[in-house]
């Protein structure tokens, strides 16, 4: 069995690559170790039957604004792709009872902040209108290759329409934690603590350098365009994704695990399955994988290059997460006020103190005794994902070790996830009932996944790593994954490395295996 291009792992990004390359007259096949497509966008009925769970990624607002579905959104409606936007984007609860969020009408968003300040208020008609024009430029060079020409094509033409000074300050932002940038352009904590629970999101607790990007983009992006999420499930992504490349000639195999790549001469010339069937690859092999899988497994002996193998497996993941996805009879009753309903996501981040110290604790291998959460209520975009009149709640926990060495709270003796997950997610719904009194008895059924079961499903997700690897700004831009790798080649001829742990990142922007497969298609 011969390929010309064999891609491994069926993820988001790796199932873009094959439709580009297979609509540039490419064969492709597709090999992946689980019993469904997708990677970390997955939709399954995990507590009752009918009730669709987005198992990890829920947004798609980056899969729906891409490059890529510019070029293949037209084929892929066809196979069934549809989205439900979300008009009330993102709000935060404060603990004394305010609160803030973003509605795609400006009219709206802007009569919240008045209440809070009435700077901030121009303060933010003056952000969305800059981001108007900025965000060409911006959203550019996110989605332009890491390589020397790219970068000095899309700073030149950025220089030309905008000018130094803008570069500079543009330069400023990236360079920013989320507490520096905040506080230098708003005056009310709740725009703040609302905007900054973004960084969380990405790996970036407040006082984190290179941190303000994400919150800023965000926030000006959910005004702008609003949310998108899966109509019926994240996976109608991936359902159209697969049909589009089977209509195109190309295969994916599940419950097909890679051992390893086969060489010849230096060049990458096939793989081999773990059961030992020896695939040909004529002119590209592509691996969706974490970058110490590639060098540790994929490749035994390493890849030939010291330097790379070293960086490989010293590539440093974000702190885990756990996910908790309920049944509901309703949703939950916010005492913030009863608008809170509305919204895509709720997030349960109320000061930027607490923030930090979640991420602090994490990184010390201590349970959070106030963790920052993400409660998307899904089904109040989509009602189809639930029985009439019931609900689901998608609850992402940020951030967790990945090992646990203590509980700052001092009452989970535990050390191992699989003795600790239910107490802990029993701590979770305490908080979200501190919020929303009476939401724990709306609960039918849950089902929990803590980092090391997010593990076990899918190797990428390291230690329950959600993001590819950290995103601060020693692993980001042109040092993603690694200094001098940041175009998706490895030192083996015709290897390459696609993923969130590549450049441009996590997301479902499709990007890797989009600008990937451009490249090789020409």
């Amino acid at each position: 069995m011969d390929f010309d291009a064999v891609i491994i792992g069926a993820g988001h990004n790796a199932l873009a690559a094959g439709v580009h390359l297979a609509s540039n007259g490419w064969s492709v096949g597709i090999f992946e170790r689980n019993d469904k497509a997708g990677g970390a966008v997955r939709t399954e009925e995990v507590t009752i039957p009918r009730f669709r769970h987005d198992l990890y990624a829920m947004n798609l607002s980056l899969f729906a604004g891409s490059p890529f579905l510019r070029e293949h959104g037209a084929a892929l409606g066809g196979h069934g792709l549809t989205f439900a936007p979300a008009e009330h984007c993102f709000a935060s609860p404060m603990r004394d009872g305010q609160w803030f969020g973003v509605s795609k009408d400006l009219p709206t968003t802007l009569a919240r902040i008045e209440k809070l300040s009435h700077e901030d208020a121009r303060t933010w008609a003056a952000m969305l209108e800059m981001f108007g024009a900025d965000a060409p430029h911006i959203f550019s060079l996110l989605g332009s290759p890491m390589t020397t020409r790219a970068l000095l094509s899309t700073g030149w033409k950025a220089w030309r329409a905008k000018g130094a000074n803008w570069m500079l300050e543009t330069v400023r932002l990236i360079l920013s934690s989320p507490r520096e940038f905040l506080e230098r352009n708003f005056e009310s904590l709740e725009v703040q603590t609302t905007m900054a629970a973004w960084g969380m999101h990405l790996d970036f607790p407040p006082d984190v350098s290179g941190g303000a990007l994400f919150p800023y983009l965000e926030s000006m992006a959910n005004q702008a365009f609003g949310m998108v999420i899966g109509k019926g499930g994240a996976d109608t992504m991936i359902r159209a994704l697969v049909a589009r490349l089977e209509a195109l000639g190309g295969e994916v195999y599940l419950n097909s695990d890679v051992a390893e790549v086969r060489r010849e001469g230096g060049r990458a010339v096939g793989v081999k399955l773990a059961k030992g069937e020896s695939v040909g690859a004529k002119r590209a092999v592509i691996a969706g994988v974490t970058p110490s899988a590639l060098a540790a497994r994929l490749l035994p002996g390493g890849s030939g290059d010291a330097r790379f193998d070293s960086g490989a497996t010293k590539f440093t993941h974000a702190p885990g997460t756990m996910m908790l996805h309920l049944a509901m009879s309703d949703l939950p009753d916010w005492t913030a006020g009863a608008e809170l309903r509305k919204f895509a996501y709720v997030h349960l981040a109320p000061d930027l103190g607490m923030m930090g110290r979640a991420y602090s604790d994490a990184m010390a291998g201590l349970l959070p005794a106030e963790p920052v959460l993400v409660v998307g209520q899904p089904t109040a975009i989509d009602p189809s994902r639930a029985p009439e009149g019931k609900h689901i709640l998608w609850v992402q926990v940020r951030v967790l070790p990945a090992k646990i060495s203590g509980d700052t709270a001092g009452k989970i003796t535990a050390r191992d996830w699989g003795a600790a997950k239910d107490t802990y997610a029993d701590r979770v719904l305490d908080i979200i009932e501190g919020y929303a009194p009476g939401t724990k008895s709306k609960i039918l059924a849950r089902y929990v996944e803590s980092p090391g079961d997010l593990e076990r499903r899918n190797p990428n997700l390291v230690g329950g790593d959600q993001l590819g690897g950290s995103h601060h700004l020693s692993q980001n831009f042109l040092f993603r994954p690694m200094p001098g790798w940041a175009n998706w080649k490895t030192p083996v001829k015709d290897l390459y490395l696609i993923g969130a742990s590549t450049w441009p990142g996590a997301g479902t922007g499709a990007g890797s295996g989009y600008m990937l497969a451009k490249m090789l298609a020409g």
